[in-house]
């Protein structure tokens, strides 16, 4: 495990060291968003804004939640510090854009959080009684924000850097959260873990290429690979 994290942080540190902050623009601005609507929605007349922006509910309907998606990613969750979310998005994001490209980021990142949407209503359908399912009263829950995206973005860099070791505790953690805390946020990243999954997979299908083959350096890498969402 720590030769995988050997690997990725020489990566991220190559390209930090030849265009600083040029490297991840994308993140920063991440970042600075998330910050943003974080005080916006702590000020007396910015909650309201904010929610009808980017809070996303399984009550919702669902062209209106699929509009407010892609901002719901940097809606921060009220009841968790917000530094969390920053670090988390300045840290994986910034080595999904590195490794991924910025095209490749943003859309694992939404493919990622609107699973957990998706999941949420399907879960409602299916009712507390299905292993699967959710009680009535996650209706009302907020969706999870950017840890969703963080969870899929960090899942596929360690797919696509072979750091199976690091790959599996992302998915054991995941399952640990959701046995000692069964709620909405835990099964909505188990969807996520399972949507990147099922990335890989059609990824390394239209590569034309074994699933094992070892990928070669990352910028030559991440070109090659973009071109599977093309």
């Amino acid at each position: 495990m720590l030769g995988e994290w050997a690997s990725l942080y020489t990566t991220v540190r190559t390209a930090l060291a030849a265009r600083r902050w040029r490297a991840v623009p994308m993140t920063l601005g991440a970042v600075c968003l998330t910050a943003l609507f974080q005080l916006v929605q702590n000020q007396p007349w910015g909650f309201g804004p904010v929610q009808t922006v980017g809070s996303v509910q399984a009550q919702d309907p669902l062209w209106e939640s699929l509009l407010r998606t892609p901002l719901s990613l940097f809606v921060p969750a009220l009841d968790l510090p917000v530094w969390g979310a920053l670090a988390q998005i300045l840290l994986v994001f910034g080595i999904a854009e590195i490794c991924l490209g910025r095209r490749r980021t943003l859309v694992i990142a939404y493919v990622s959080t609107l699973a957990g949407t998706l999941y949420a209503r399907i879960g409602l359908a299916l009712g507390p009684e299905s292993p699967l399912g959710l009680p009535a009263s996650d209706a009302v829950v907020v969706d999870t924000g950017p840890s969703a995206a963080v969870v899929g973005l960090a899942l596929y860099v360690c797919w696509l850097r072979r750091a199976r070791w690091t790959g599996a505790l992302v998915i054991v953690a995941m399952v640990v959260e959701v046995l000692i805390k069964n709620n909405l946020a835990g099964k909505e990243h188990l969807t996520a873990v399972a949507a990147v999954l099922v990335l890989c997979a059609v990824s390394a299908v239209r590569a034309g290429r074994p699933a094992q083959r070892p990928v070669p350096g990352p910028d030559r890498g991440s070109r090659s690979w973009a071109e599977t969402f093309s």
